[in-house]
């Protein structure tokens, strides 16, 4: 099934991915059907009329819960007058309901043998990417007089789909059926209820924090209007802005994510299909995006993270004490340890952000408990990035799998297996260690130093990471400096020679603070040059480079997320114009993917395309391209945090016009922020 044909709806870890006519029909390397907590409880669901298929007429996508498709059947050339229309509604919110209304529009009554086939493969989402077929489990169909119970089965996992209906039905093992006699502008109906249960022993249900059976829409849309109304306003003289705004918040609460052991609080999850659940980089950039927006996500991420903190040397989950989790799954693999997400720390950036947002949490929020709570968590991820991500004993964090078989590889942002390259295009050898990731270590000590200071009565600490700090930054600037290029490597191999590259990591070193101030204008001058900025935004990797590929998973796309945190730091060191430059560009390319930025795409230059090109598999909505226009806005706006109280310092690209951001809640309240545009783009981008 193509991207273009299917219809999404979604709440948390719960979406359905079906044709436009609402129809499932699964394969084993497709991600359609309904799926939750990392299973796949629907791979079939098809509904015909006299054993003959719908086609759509339309279909709304209502909100991010919920759509309704128009059908009739027969083939396009058959229904131009259509005796017969078949309305299906649907929605998700921990179960699945779907509502069948049949409309006769002849002039004489009708017979009808309605039919939905129903089975599932219960494929884990991780069998599904890496298109695994065969299931070591039993696969059972039981029907009853009132359910159809479909069931997997391996031990003590067990995983069942329940369907239901209000009308009589006649349940088989493959679906059930009604017969149905319409008299002429007669209608009729069924709601279907579709139950997953997550089994453990005994048959206990896991699952926790389920909305009650009949009321999910009523508390989804009165959670969407709390979350709407709890969010600032936007009003905007450009349009486009303002709706990408408006979907990009509608998108982030439909990604809130309630882990099993929270009882109801959410997190961000990372991204549809794939990623939906807990990710500790991809949570925390997404938590540092939203902050003047939705700031209650922090807080629960912080503690899940904490929770789930290393706490022991573990080779297969390539945890160590004090490490952040990576990744953590709720299926049949991750159950059976096929694959080590139980939780998985195999990421070398997440430790290190976790400090950071602490202290970025408290500036804004003024939360001091929420620091206090977690001082041992912060020491212990300070501990870690000394004591055990300094694989060469150099000072440097480093990364490389201790699980061969089924760790990741790469352990930084840019995860794909070519994505660290030297400039002639040979990969480096292990371990390796990224550019960004230091610069998230030097700004941990900086942030945890003052929450030393202010917080834990601890000065001789601050002190000590102060100058741990200052060390790292000299010996970055020393070290990973290219003089022919005047840019940072992105890597070091364990001999120290320099992955010579100009990449857009260097962006991420302008918001950490680790960048040399004589040397900032050269790397502003580098991410908004003809290399690296396409026109839409910056580019993984440089034109020219090797291994550029404008389509190139983290060889020359360009992603959002990213694109978001160079602006950042580009207004960190001045440089408001060019950040200004690239907000522009990524911002432009929202209003070609209807406000809801992709993944990645394309890094084709923008003379050569009139709107971007998209990314063939790229998540969506991903929760930190969601929460990329909020930090562009934050950036644009120069909204900062200040001695307890909002600053702001406005920078907008010509054309724009006004832009009014109300009610940014903090510790000082909730103030109001206006800008208008000024800046000439255009002469400053050529």
């Amino acid at each position: 099934m193509t991207e273009g044909n299917t219809i999404r709806i979604l709440d948390g870890s719960t979406f359905v991915v079906s044709e436009d006519t609402g129809d499932i029909e699964a394969t084993p390397s497709e991600p359609t059907g309904m799926f939750s907590l990392d299973t796949r409880f629907l791979s079939r669901w098809v509904l015909t009329v006299n054993g003959e298929r719908l086609n759509a007429l339309s279909y709304d996508d209502l909100q991010y819960y919920e759509a309704r498709f128009f059908l009739v059947p027969g083939m396009a050339t058959h229904y131009i007058d259509a005796k017969l229309s078949i309305i299906r509604e649907r929605m998700v919110g921990g179960s699945f309901r779907e509502q069948v209304t049949i409309l006769n529009h002849d002039e004489k009554p009708v017979d009808l043998q309605v039919r939905m086939d129903a089975g599932s493969d219960f494929a884990d989402l991780f069998q599904v990417k890496d298109e695994i077929v065969n299931k070591k489990g039993e696969l059972y169909a039981e029907a009853e007089a009132d359910r159809l119970r479909l069931g997997y089965r391996r031990g003590n996992f067990r995983r069942e789909t329940v369907i239901s209906c209000s009308r009589t039905a006649a349940y088989d093992r493959n679906g059930f059926s009604f017969s149905v006699h319409l008299e002429p502008n007669e209608q009729w109906s069924t709601d279907i209820d579709v139950q997953t249960f997550a089994l453990g022993p005994g048959g206990r249900d896991l699952r926790m924090g389920v909305r009650a059976h009949g009321n999910e829409r009523l508390a989804l849309q009165q959670d969407l209007q709390e979350w709407i109304a709890a969010a600032p306003k936007v009003n905007s003289e450009c349009e486009h802005l303002a709706r990408t705004y408006q979907r990009s918040l509608v998108d982030l609460a439909a990604l809130r994510f309630s882990p099993l052991s929270l009882g109801g609080s959410t997190l961000p999850a990372a991204g549809l299909p794939w990623f939906m659940t807990m990710f500790g980089r991809d949570s925390i950039l997404t938590c540092l995006q939203v902050l003047p927006f939705a700031p209650g996500l922090s807080k629960t991420t912080l503690r899940i993270l904490a929770s789930l903190q290393g706490t022991r040397f573990d080779d297969f989950r390539d945890e160590d004490p004090g490490r952040i989790l990576h990744e953590m799954r709720y299926g049949e693999t991750a159950a059976f340890e096929e694959q080590p997400h139980s939780p998985y720390y195999g990421s070398v950036d997440a430790t290190p952000l976790f400090v950071v947002l602490l202290d970025e949490y408290e500036r804004w929020s003024g939360d001091e408990s929420l620091v206090r709570e977690l001082e041992q968590e912060c020491r212990a991820a300070l501990k870690w990035i000394d004591d055990y991500a300094d694989l060469v004993g150099n000072g440097y964090i480093w990364y490389e799998r201790r699980n061969t078989d089924t760790g990741l590889e790469n352990q930084c942002w840019k995860d794909s297996w070519d994505s660290i390259s030297y400039r002639d295009g040979t990969l480096l050898p292990f371990p390796r260690a990224t550019c960004e990731v230091q610069g998230y270590a030097y700004d941990a000590k900086v942030r945890a130093a003052r929450m030393a200071r202010e917080f834990w009565g601890d000065p001789a600490y601050a002190d000590r990471l102060e100058r741990e700090a200052a060390q790292l930054k000299e010996r970055f600037n020393r070290d990973w400096w290219v003089d022919d290029g005047q840019f940072y490597a992105l890597a070091l191999d364990p001999d120290g020679r320099r992955a010579d590259v100009l990449s857009s990591n260097i962006g991420h070193l302008l918001w950490s603070g680790i960048v040399d101030h004589d040397r900032a204008e050269r790397i502003a001058e580098h991410l908004v040059g003809p290399r690296l900025f396409s026109g839409w935004g910056v580019r993984t990797l440089a034109e020219g480079e090797v291994r550029y590929n404008p389509i190139g998973y983290h060889n020359g796309t360009i992603w959002p997320f990213d694109n978001s945190f160079i602006a950042w730091g580009l207004r960190r060191y001045g440089f408001a114009e060019e950040a200004a430059v690239i907000a522009n560009g990524i911002l432009d390319a929202a209003r070609y993917f209807d406000g809801r930025l992709p993944e990645a795409f394309g890094g084709y230059q923008r003379e050569l395309t009139k709107f971007p090109v998209e990314y063939p598999t790229a998540c969506s909505p991903q929760a930190w391209s969601t929460g990329a226009p909020m930090l562009l806005l934050r950036t644009m706006l120069g909204i900062e945090p200040h001695e307890g109280h909002l600053s702001v310092e406005p920078r907008l690209p010509i054309g724009m016009g006004r832009i009014e951001v109300l009610d940014i809640p903090g510790r000082w309240g909730k103030v109001d922020a206006f800008a208008r545009g000024r800046l000439d783009l255009h002469n400053l981008a050529d």
